[in-house]
């Protein structure tokens, strides 16, 4: 199997990670590339910088879109959980609303050798809502002067058994990252309102500071 992948250098080391089979080839993808003509495509960057493959109709394209649902998607586009932190884990989120993308599916992460889990198209997926989440109660904690940061990293880890701390997931994700899924949940849900403490640390001019 032939696969072409579009992604930053930490999105490329991590999916070299995750291990790469003898029969498949990967070509790495940049912008400005003649593109190559293969069974699947990894839209990785899709976040930061666009879509990289809108040209391809007929094949499936594995798109890192946490936030967006698949109608707001080219028809053969497949969502996948790509965000930092999430693209190494044993089990890879992914969104196929209909039969061709979960054969596709099937097709290319066995392929891949990688183990997947199908999540509702919602925005957020599962993983990264429940996580954003969490850090935004860690942000009204902190700025209600409940704890330090660094205290409630230590609190959630020993605790819950997570890997990260909210704080920590945060930074590894990136604040913005979590804002706009927080936002854009909280257009049907109050519950995600973003905390002020969070608005005021990714917009501390707008807040007057």
């Amino acid at each position: 199997m032939q696969i072409t992948v579009k992604a930053d250098e930490a999105q490329k080391a991590l999916f070299l990670s995750k291990g790469v089979p003898e029969d498949v080839q990967i070509s790495w993808f940049q912008h400005g590339m003649k593109l190559p003509f293969t069974e699947a495509y990894f839209d990785l960057t899709f976040a930061e910088e666009g879509a990289s493959f809108s040209q391809i109709r007929d094949r499936p394209v594995f798109v890192n879109a946490v936030e967006e649902i698949s109608t707001q998607l080219p028809a053969n586009a497949i969502r996948i959980n790509a965000w930092p932190g999430f693209l190494e884990r044993k089990f890879i989120e992914i969104v196929a609303d209909t039969e061709q993308k979960k054969t596709w599916t099937s097709f290319v992460l066995n392929a891949l050798g990688w183990h997947f889990q199908l999540v509702p198209d919602i925005p957020g997926m599962i993983a990264p809502r429940t996580i954003a989440m969490i850090i935004n109660e860690a942000y009204f904690a902190l700025g209600e002067g409940v704890s330090s940061k660094e205290e409630i990293d230590i609190a959630m880890k020993l605790g819950t058994n997570y890997p990260m701390g909210p704080f920590e997931w945060s930074e590894t994700i990136g604040l913005e990252k979590i804002y706009r899924l927080l936002t854009r949940l909280a257009i049907t849900d109050n519950r995600y309102a973003a905390a002020p403490l969070m608005q005021t640390v990714l917009n501390p001019k707008k807040q007057g500071h």
